[in-house]
């Protein structure tokens, strides 16, 4: 004879619960389920009543976890994005997968490249948004996200795709007009791309060249734009060398230099940590992580 199962909760404080939870609000829990206030409260309180002890420790404005609550949160969020999917799969209908990315690595690695992992992953559609602010992953704003920095945000996985470094570029045409171009000093007398940037400067110490940066002049804030005036021949531009393999490879740009100044920050894929075995996004950071594999910065 099967043992009896142990009972459920009620499902719909569950769902409650895990809006709740991951919004940090009743009254934000209560607007995404259409339900009032009082009726998020009420479930809440019906689920606690059942677990003999609180879930939330109530603030001025909003809630936060208690240590129970955040154990429950895991396991809850786990097992309702195992329904979504499964659901996904009875309505016929494939993942979503929805990259946040700042827009260089959108630009240079995922645009040349992702075509690959939808030819792998066919029952996967992919969505990127490019986005400079940091999307709430674990509101659900987004499945995984491009981020640069030291690799720690509360409450998410970080796996380091490369180090953020930067490289003189420039195109053969300018290479000539201004060469030779032999020694890093030589850059000098070469019209920079947004001369003002401070790294210029600590490429130039690093390859021993004193340079007071310029201070005019304008600035095109991305290395989207920087090197797109590179390519127009508007100057010599810093760049990720990560980014610039693929214009390297053609001959549009030469690297004249092997000197590469790191900057002390990196770029990571990052995604929530009850998600790490969702397969789109365990998908996609195994195909990502081999992708960037070979990059000289790493």
């Amino acid at each position: 004879m099967d043992k009896a199962k142990s009972p459920l909760p009620p499902l719909p404080a569950v769902r409650a619960f895990e809006a709740a939870a991951r919004l940090g609000s009743f009254s934000r829990a209560a607007e995404e389920l259409a339900m009032t206030q009082a009726a998020v409260s009420y479930q809440i309180k019906l689920l606690e009543d059942r677990a003999g002890q609180p879930l939330f420790r109530r603030l001025p404005r909003g809630v936060v976890p208690t240590a129970a609550g955040k154990a429950l949160q895991l396991q809850v969020g786990e097992a309702l994005d195992m329904v979504r999917r499964g659901w996904a799969e009875v309505r016929g209908g494939g993942q979503e997968l929805v990259i946040s990315a700042i827009a260089s690595f959108a630009a240079f690695i995922l645009g040349p490249r992702l075509g690959l992992f939808q030819v792998a992953h066919p029952g996967i559609t992919t969505r990127v948004e490019v986005n400079h602010r940091y999307v709430d992953l674990e509101a659900g704003e987004a499945s995984v996200a491009i981020r640069v920095g030291h690799g720690s945000w509360p409450g998410l996985a970080a796996d380091l795709l490369f180090r953020s470094s930067y490289t003189p570029l420039l195109t053969p045409a300018l290479m000539e007009a201004y060469g030779p171009i032999t020694q890093p000093e030589d850059l000098l007398r070469v019209p920079l791309v947004d001369a003002g940037d401070p790294a210029w400067e600590m490429w130039f110490r690093a390859a021993g060249v004193d340079y007071v940066p310029q201070a005019d002049l304008h600035s095109l804030g991305t290395q989207v734009l920087e090197v797109q005036a590179a390519l127009a021949g508007h100057g010599a531009c810093l760049l990720t060398p990560a980014y610039a393999s693929g214009m390297i490879a053609s001959g549009a740009l030469v690297q004249p230099f092997d000197q590469v100044t790191e900057d002390d920050i990196s770029v990571w894929l990052v995604y929530p940590e009850a998600r790490r075995a969702d397969p789109a996004v365990a998908a996609f950071r195994n195909w990502l992580l081999a992708e960037v594999a070979d990059f000289d910065s790493t």
